[in-house]
């Protein structure tokens, strides 16, 4: 009787000691690993390029360890990371939540600056093939948002280690809505349209200072008073380009440094 019920414990514990042997099988459950191994993983993926993979082991820290000791910096990484994959919708969406869940958080500038260059990014694999020109002939409502948001950046954080880059990204984008504005203007020139190119010429002026195209934004208020007979304002506007443009009568076209992205290759968020 003994035996009879020693035997039937040990087959009860050779039952369990299968079931667990099951539940370790390759079909199983995927076993987690711990927090720091994504972590090194997502910087040995982001070092190698490798930046979906970089993003699957960064959102697999943000999605099992939402409290843990990398979250807040995986979230930030993930701005990186997805812009890099140029997955820019993406990025911009990152640094907005950063910004959400921590505004007090030590790179909280680095989520406001990528924020504003993720909204425009669509010239990046045009720079290369492709003429200022021909940019400013695009749908450019994308780079007044990046403006808008890069100024909002270095207004607050005029100090930042990104506040240089910013400045020449607003530079860069300030003369390319300047451009699509007189691109404009000069088809209103075209079609005799002259008052829309006045309004055009005196959007660049007004809203757009200090920008590569100040000049020609005059020279079509010039041709456009000139047709229209404004003889007074002609005057008066001769005067002012003669004042503040005294050698560039006989340029055509203003010059700017193009933007360039390689600063990105050694810039990345701070542990």
């Amino acid at each position: 009787m003994e035996n009879k019920i020693y035997s039937q414990k040990y087959n009860i514990l050779l039952v369990l000691m299968a079931s667990i042997l099951v539940g370790c099988n390759s079909d199983g459950p995927e076993i987690e690993q711990p927090e720091k191994i994504y972590y090194d993983q997502a910087q040995k993926r982001m070092n190698a390029k490798n930046y979906f993979g970089a993003i699957e082991s960064l959102e697999a820290i943000e999605n099992r360890y939402p409290f843990g000791v990398y979250a807040e910096q995986a979230q930030v990484e993930l701005i990186y990371a997805h812009f890099m994959n140029s997955e820019t919708e993406a990025s911009h969406t990152a640094a907005e939540k950063f910004i959400r869940l921590h505004p007090r958080h030590p790179n909280i500038d680095y989520a406001y600056f990528m924020k504003g260059l993720s909204s425009y990014t669509r010239d990046r694999e045009f720079l290369t093939r492709v003429s200022d020109t021909d940019l400013s002939n695009r749908d450019i409502s994308g780079a007044k948002e990046s403006f808008a948001e890069l100024t909002e950046f270095l207004t607050r954080f005029p100090d930042s280690q990104y506040a240089p880059y910013a400045k020449q990204r607003n530079v860069y984008l300030r003369n390319m809505i300047a451009k699509n504005e007189l691109a404009a203007a000069d088809y209103y020139l075209t079609i005799d349209a002259y008052i829309a190119a006045i309004r055009r010429a005196n959007y660049v002026i007004e809203n757009i200072p200090n920008s590569s195209e100040n000049y020609r934004a005059l020279k079509v208020l010039e041709v456009s008073y000139d047709a229209l007979g404004y003889s007074n304002l002609l005057d008066d506007l001769r005067v002012v380009i003669n004042i503040n443009y005294p050698d560039q009568e006989s340029i055509q076209k203003s010059q700017q440094k193009n933007w360039s992205w390689n600063f990105l290759n050694n810039t990345k968020p701070s542990k």
